[in-house]
């Protein structure tokens, strides 16, 4: 298994073809048999969770049963379909796309568990994780008044390199996506930088999400350009 995670942002004038793409989009990637799981997912401007969305950037997440080579952005596209990729060709003005190796993680998306378990291939490559939640409704207060430390810490930390937030549902359903340049580095922000610690102390003990989701990828090549830069 590998996971893609393709960011594609709109121009001005397209945002509501990026709006049309979240429910018409789910028609060939429902029935393409290369695709093991998906997600069609809107963005934060901040890189995290975000209460304000940046509706010129959306997501697909998206599991492929490929570990023969890394795709380029040739499979990559080929695999979205013609349609999904005319489409981007019509209306997007930039496509960034990471291929992941998932390695470890716990718990559920929508009631599963969409990543296979891998080992390590020891490439020297940088590494990702990804944190979803489903916030509890009578817990949003207590959770966004939290984000924002947090955050403020993350671009600072060590070994640091990028991040993106996005969600299925605004406020409720969220995630953030992060890249780190070792493991260690990785390790080092989520159990031991403060801010980090706090938070998820405070998710334990006032039981803020109804479903959560940690996982963590080793970085195979990305492709493409986010916000003008490689990622």
């Amino acid at each position: 298994m590998q996971t893609l995670i393709i960011v594609s942002r709109y121009r001005s004038w397209s945002i509501p073809f990026a709006f049309i793409s979240m429910a018409i989009f789910h028609i060939p990637l429902m029935f393409n048999k290369k695709i093991l799981f998906y997600k069609l997912m809107g963005s934060g401007k901040n890189g995290t969770f975000d209460i304000i969305p940046d509706l010129k950037q959306w997501v697909m997440l998206i599991n492929i049963n490929d570990q023969s080579t890394v795709p380029d952005e040739k499979f990559v596209l080929g695999t979205l379909g013609k349609f999904i990729r005319q489409w981007m060709k019509w209306f997007v003005v930039e496509t960034g796309i990471l291929v992941l190796k998932p390695m470890n993680g716990h718990g559920l998306w929508d009631g599963k568990m969409p990543f296979e378990k891998g080992e390590k291939q020891h490439t020297g490559s940088k590494y990702a994780t990804l944190t979803r939640a489903t916030i509890r409704l009578t817990k949003l207060g207590s959770f966004w008044r939290q984000v924002a430390p947090v955050a403020a810490t993350l671009s600072d930390a060590k070994g640091f390199c990028f991040s993106l937030g996005f969600g299925e549902v605004p406020w409720v359903k969220q995630a953030t996506f992060s890249v780190w340049n070792t493991e260690q580095d990785l390790i080092n922000f989520a159990y031991h930088m403060k801010e980090h610690k706090n938070v998820i102390q405070q998710t334990r003990a006032q039981n803020w999400y109804s479903e959560e989701l940690f996982f963590r990828f080793e970085v195979l090549t990305s492709i493409g350009t986010f916000k003008g830069k490689t990622l």
